[in-house]
Formats: C-alpha cells, sequence, structure tokens
C-alpha cells in the first residue's frame, strides 16, 4: 500500500519535473555553457572557458551598469515601500473611502509597463506635463530636462517605477493591517498607545510578514528592470541609466558578442539571487525576533 501511494504520488509529480527541467534547468545549464564559450548566436562555437567573465571583471561599462542597477533598486525598494505603508496606514484609518482608493492606487498596475514608459516620457520632457505643473504654480525656477541631466536620469527613471507599482505594495501591507487582532488594537488605545508610539510599538512588528514579502518582490523586480530605462532613457544621456539588463539586451541582440551577453545575464541572475535571497533572510531572522 505504502509503494502503491509513493508510485502514485511520483505520476502526479512527474509531467510537473519534466516541465521544469525542460524550461528552467535546461536553459539554465545550456545558459552557463554558452556563457563559456565564444558562440555568435549561431549553431559553432567553440570553450573559451573564463573569458568572457575575466574581460567583464575589467569593462568598467559593465562595473558602471551594476552600480546603476543596484542603486535604482535601493532608491525602489525604500520609495515604493515607505510610500506604500503610508498609503495602507492611512487607508486603514478610513475606511469610508479605502475601496475607491485602493483602486486608485492599484490603476497604473493595469498598464502595461512600455506604454507607462512612453506616458512618462511625455511627462518628463522640457515642454512636458512637469515642468507645466511647475510654471502653473509659480516655479518655473525648479523647471528641468529630467531625462537628459545625468544627475537626475536615473531617479527619474526610478520614478516611474515607484508609482506604477505602489499600490501593490500598499495592498499587501493593508491584507496585513486588515488581519491585525482588532481585540489588540483596541487595547492599545485604551491604554493610550496611540499616533507614533502604537505604529512603533504595535503595529510595526505585526507587518513585519508584509514587509519581507514586499522588500523581497520590489528588489527583485527593480534588479530586473528593463522596459522602463529602454524606453525611457535608452541607458542615456551618456550611460548614466544603463542597466545590466540593457547591457545583456545590447551584447545578445545587436552587439554581435552573444556569449558575453549571456555571461552577463548570469551576472544579472547571480545579483538578483545574492542579494534577494540575503535580503529575505535578514528580513525573516528579524521577524522570528520580534
Amino acid at each position: 500500500m505504502f509503494h502503491r501511494r509513493r508510485a502514485t504520488m511520483a505520476a502526479f509529480l512527474l509531467p510537473a519535473i519534466v516541465v521544469y527541467g525542460l524550461f528552467m534547468l535546461y536553459p539554465l545549464a545550456r545558459g552557463l555553457y554558452l556563457s563559456m564559450t565564444d558562440s555568435l548566436g549561431g549553431p559553432m562555437a567553440d570553450f573559451v572557458g573564463a573569458k568572457n567573465y575575466q574581460t567583464m571583471a575589467s569593462d568598467s561599462e559593465v562595473v558602471a551598469a551594476l552600480w546603476h542597477t543596484v542603486l535604482y533598486a535601493v532608491v525602489v525598494v525604500v520609495a515604493q515601500n515607505a510610500l506604500g505603508l503610508l498609503f495602507a496606514s492611512m487607508l486603514f484609518r478610513r475606511a469610508r473611502v479605502r475601496k475607491l482608493l485602493s483602486v486608485v492606487l492599484l490603476t497604473p498596475t493595469l498598464i502595461s509597463p512600455v506604454m507607462a514608459a512612453f506616458i512618462w516620457t511625455y511627462l518628463f520632457a522640457p515642454d512636458g506635463g512637469i515642468n507645466g505643473l511647475l510654471d502653473a504654480v509659480g516655479l518655473h525656477s525648479l523647471d528641468h530636462v529630467w531625462l537628459g541631466d545625468t544627475s537626475t536620469a536615473l531617479y527619474s527613471v526610478a520614478a516611474v517605477n515607484i508609482w506604477m507599482f505602489t499600490g501593490y505594495s500598499c495592498a499587501i501591507f493593508l491584507a496585513s493591517y486588515m488581519s491585525m487582532p482588532a481585540e489588540l488594537l483596541e487595547a492599545a488605545a485604551l491604554d493610550g498607545a496611540t499616533g507614533w508610539r502604537r505604529f512603533t510599538s504595535i503595529e510595526w512588528p505585526l507587518l513585519a510578514p508584509a514587509l519581507t514579502v514586499n522588500v523581497t518582490l520590489s528588489l527583485i523586480g527593480s534588479l530586473k528592470v528593463f522596459e522602463f530605462p529602454l524606453v525611457l532613457t535608452n541607458g542615456g544621456p551618456a550611460g548614466s541609466t544603463e542597466t545590466l539588463t540593457l547591457l545583456v539586451y545590447r551584447n545578445v541582440f545587436g552587439g554581435g558578442k552573444f556569449a558575453y551577453g549571456v555571461a552577463l545575464s548570469v551576472l544579472l541572475l547571480v545579483t538578483v539571487v545574492v542579494l534577494s535571497s540575503a535580503t529575505s533572510s535578514l528580513l525573516r531572522l528579524r521577524e522570528r525576533r520580534i
């Protein structure tokens, strides 16, 4: 009976294992192999070992792209989760407008990233919506070429990412708020714990699981960002918004360095796995301590 049960379980698991192997493990193994060849994308390729990775280590363009990717991720993770938490806290305390404002916050996520990037390209233009709004309120001195200045381009691209996905973070935080024991919050109110004290002593510890999920998801998404820098700036100006994903794209599809581009994609994969795993582990350790 036991062996029959194990055979039945194996029969159900086999299709999933086959699909996972074909579409996940095989492409990963193939990519690792191609990153150690001189392939140009065709069937002919010679094994060159770690040559592509050695070239990558001394490539200033790769170092700059890695720095831009990490900086972009930090800005997005911090701002997106801070705003999501702020909005969730406000909506939790305002039941009458909760449903309406939740829909409003989630609306940007219904737009495709490419379309959102095109919309914001107009808004960031020198004669676009943002500068026009500043002029309308008498702040003409703050007009700026947002996507054409190396000091603001990366942060402008990050702002689009934050605008689009803050609703997701808010929804997760709000779900955590809604699951808080009502009797605990009532007891805190009776003890005089209100405002900031209530947030730091009760709400913030109870939001720990939601924070872990939000930070991990936003970190992974921002490290893999592609559409926003491609459409908004195409890596410019002067390479100030060049990310690892853009470098992979340029080398694989237009730079004539297919194997080098695959090696860059391996670097991106390692970066995402290491940073997201480390961050998630630290946050889960914090959860257990709380």
